[in-house]
């Protein structure tokens, strides 16, 4: 797989759920020849139910809607639902890669075991033993793979299991649940255990602002782009009262009331939580305090008779096939743009963010800008070099002027408007094309 010269010519790709096909059309666009190792045996990554592994359940939706999320310049389709979902999205995304031709340079059911440096290159072995050389990685694997288990001191008779593992409210019949952790998974799966066990609770350690998934009977996210951009210290009180206008004061259902301001956590996005709420279906209860054979204990002194645990407290990120060539902070990559890693030239990780919007479209916007870099290296590579000393040195506010909360999940939180806004500074910076509406259809097949 070299080219003519000393060094190998190919970029490797490694998964194909969103951000990796993100990553494969970019470099198709400008000519860049890649390979690409799924280890599944199609492309979709979490969204395929058929995944071992993965974190999606029958009940799972997208989080953000159809018109403000999706890939640039293939939107999905206008038949699909405000919130498409799970087997919609995949659709959606093999819809996709066919369109684009994408499958072909896929070798499907290969996991990369292991990525090495090569002298200037990168030596990237399979699973089945095969090795090639490659003068770029871009690892884009996901984040959603390695559940993280908490430990609460006792012993527990009933079944402890992490969210990763459950599929349908039918597990739920005729046993007393309770779901800990209150993200969205957690808010799903919760009102899932609501409507189908016999009792139901969730375990929160701190309060959240809940966002409906629509205001006046338009999706939030969309209800709060139509409108001008404004500062946040305006935006901020004005979206809060019109959440108090629609919910009133959630703390009379037991949720805690939030330690933080509004966007300064993962917004929680649930519509049916407040209604479990409402009717009784679902009881809030503080944090864990210790487990008793069948009883769980929590931190106010109180105790319920449970059957089933369900840890709904997320995933701890990894990179396992290229672990040590990362700098990692609390469990995440430090990446420049996230994205570039700033010791190992030509060593990327596609998709290691946490992003309040649109995450298909910020695939695209970063890809856009790794392919261009990547194409410099080889017909500018004056231009290639001061991009290489940005890499370096450049040390960009992300957040919007959010103050995140101070926790490993937030320290990779970005703003999607201004982390789009300062890849397109970028990009005019380095006399780099930005994405525009069309640039995408000469290349595009008649899916």
């Amino acid at each position: 797989m070299a080219g003519n010269g000393s060094e190998p010519e190919r970029v490797c790709v490694v998964g194909a759920g969103p951000a990796g096909l993100s990553a494969a059309r970019a470099l198709q666009r400008l000519g860049i020849a890649y390979d690409q190792y799924e280890r599944h045996n199609d492309v979709g990554g979490i969204w395929s139910l058929d995944n071992p592994g993965t974190p999606m359940y029958e009940s799972a939706h997208f989080i953000s809607s159809r018109k403000t999320s999706g890939f640039f310049d293939f939107p999905m389709p206008e038949d699909f639902p405000d919130y498409p979902g799970h087997r919609l999205i995949l659709q959606y995304t093999r819809d996709f890669a066919d369109a684009y031709g994408l499958r072909e340079a896929i070798r499907f059911g290969t996991a990369v075991s292991a990525v090495e440096r090569s002298g200037d290159a990168w030596a990237v072995t399979a699973e089945d033993g095969s090795r090639h050389r490659y003068r770029a990685v871009v690892c884009a694997t996901g984040v959603t793979w390695t559940p993280r288990m908490p430990r609460h001191p006792g012993t527990f008779t009933g079944e402890i299991r992490h969210s990763s593992s459950y599929r349908s409210p039918e597990e739920f019949r005729g046993k007393r649940v309770l779901v800990v952790g209150l993200g969205n998974s957690g808010a799903d799966i919760a009102c899932d255990a609501a409507a189908s066990a016999e009792a139901a609770f969730v375990s929160v350690r701190r309060g959240y602002h809940l966002i409906p998934k629509h205001i006046f009977g338009v999706p939030s996210d969309e209800f709060a782009a139509k409108g001008p951009r404004l500062p946040l210290r305006l935006e901020r009180p004005l979206f809060a009262a019109t959440l108090r206008l629609l919910q009133g004061d959630l703390t009379r259902y037991g949720l805690p009331k939030p330690d933080h301001k509004l966007f300064e956590s993962h917004p929680l996005l649930n519509s049916q939580l407040i209604h479990h709420l409402q009717h009784g279906d679902v009881a809030v209860r503080p944090d864990i305090a210790s487990l008793d054979g069948d009883r769980v204990r929590f931190t106010d002194g109180t105790g319920e008779r449970i059957d089933l645990v369900l840890y709904a407290t997320g995933y701890d990120w990894d990179i396992p096939y290229a672990e040590k060539y990362f700098t990692w902070n609390d469990g995440r990559p430090e990446l420049y743009l996230t994205a570039f890693s700033r010791e190992h030239r030509n060593l990327f990780g596609l998709g290691y963010l946490e992003i309040n919007s649109s995450a298909y479209t910020v695939f695209d916007h970063i890809s856009n800008i790794l392919a261009q870099y990547l194409h410099d290296q080889e017909h500018a590579p004056a231009r290639a070099a001061r991009f290489d000393r940005m890499i370096a040195k450049d040390r960009p506010r992300l957040d919007g002027g959010i103050r995140f909360l101070d926790s490993a999940r937030h320290r990779s939180y970005v703003d999607a408007h201004a982390y789009r806004g300062y890849l397109g500074t970028i990009g005019g910076h380095m006399g780099w094309t930005g994405l525009t509406p069309g640039m995408f259809d000469r290349q595009r097949r008649s899916a």
